[in-house]
């Protein structure tokens, strides 16, 4: 009789068992989070979605019907804008509030929230597969349209075209790319954990929206605590602060673009780790909500 032991005893006590575990759960991950997008990308009420995100591709591309000249660096400088003012203040924070807050609430006022309850899965593996879904709705949505506007911004006019071409043109565009990733996965966390704490998330949505405006004036280790302290330091086109705003600006010295993508990517798996602890505690009462 041979005395060699089975191979699988290298993993420890009850080490095949965990990583079976682990891998039943990833699958339950995958598939919670099909569902979603699936859940999430149907019907009409996603078209205001594709309208928030491609608004800004549909007035460049008018703007370039009548104007088939232009200045690479004002368009640049207007690209800059959009991304910033619109995109990240605007579009990504409501269309996040939307998607992510509808992923939790949107199922209590429908009234199937319980059936994803009765399931046999972990409640912490539902709110990971329902982040990803929405992680992945919104970043294909704004990730499109910030595309699609780089794109019409310089394809109206040769020289835009030529620099659109060039190295330092697609470094500005993978920088607005992954701005854009992290703003979505940073305000969706967020997002998330607030409808898993509040039955109606709108009040304290606002809350946020004011926290994140008023960053720019908040002291240092204030501003540790808001999104946009984390994307600025990616942005690839710094916009001069002028006028009235600058009065109330504190300017925090540059954080390096690593160390805002590691803080940001904490900062989301901080705000997870509370919407799954939150979660295991989260009763449904239909005639309350």
């Amino acid at each position: 009789m041979s005395t060699d032991a089975p191979s699988n005893t290298a993993l420890g006590p009850g080490g095949g068992a965990q990583a079976g575990r682990g891998a039943l759960r990833l699958r339950q991950v995958v598939a919670v989070a099909r569902l979603e997008l699936g859940r999430a990308l149907k019907g009409w009420r996603s078209l205001w979605l594709v309208f928030l995100a491609f608004a800004p591709c549909a007035v460049i591309t008018a703007h370039a019907l009548h104007d088939e000249h232009g200045s690479v660096h004002e368009e640049t400088l207007v690209l800059a804008g959009i991304v910033q003012f619109f995109y990240l203040r605007f579009a990504i924070f409501f269309g996040c509030l939307g998607i992510f807050v509808g992923s939790v609430r949107g199922e209590v006022v429908e009234r199937t929230l319980h059936y994803a309850f009765l399931a046999p899965l972990r409640r912490e593996v539902l709110v990971a597969g329902k982040f990803l879904a929405a992680a992945a709705t919104s970043v294909l949505l704004f990730g499109g349209g910030v595309f699609a506007s780089f794109t019409a911004m310089y394809a109206h006019f040769p020289a835009g075209r030529e620099f659109a071409l060039s190295g330092g043109a697609l470094r500005h565009l993978g920088a607005y790319l992954l701005v854009t990733t992290l703003a979505c996965l940073g305000y969706g966390a967020v997002f998330l954990a607030l409808s898993l704490v509040f039955r109606n998330p709108i009040v304290p949505s606002i809350t946020v929206l004011l926290w994140e405006t008023i960053s720019g004036a908040l002291p240092v280790w204030l501003k540790h605590l808001s999104v946009t302290f984390y994307l600025k330091p990616l942005l690839p086109v710094e916009m001069p602060v002028e006028g009235f705003s600058g009065l109330f600006t504190i300017v925090a010295e540059p954080t390096p673009p690593w160390l805002a993508v590691s803080g940001l990517v904490a900062f989301v798996g901080l705000v997870l780790a509370f919407a799954c602890w939150r979660i295991r505690g989260m009763e449904v009462s239909y005639s309350t909500d």
